[in-house]
């Protein structure tokens, strides 16, 4: 009966420290700091905040009456 504690303990230990290698990352968004004028095309904010902000990826999202071009980071 020992034994068989004995393994299940280990291998309770040993998916708890699996499940924690396993965090997600979260990811924060802010307005881009170097986008003027309105957002249209999303893949030109996504170029514009993963080349000149290091962003990990941008899109277009509606901000009062227009359009604005938001970053994405990883949350440290």
């Amino acid at each position: 009966m020992s034994k068989f504690y004995t393994v299940f303990m280990f291998l309770c230990l040993a998916l708890l420290l699996i499940s924690s290698w396993e965090v997600e990352a979260k990811l924060c968004q802010r307005r881009s700091k170097t986008w003027s004028g309105p957002c249209i095309i999303t893949g030109n904010c996504k170029n514009q905040c993963k080349n000149v902000e290091h962003a990990t990826f941008g899109a277009c999202h509606r901000q009062g009456f227009g359009f604005a071009c938001f970053c994405y980071f990883n949350c440290h």
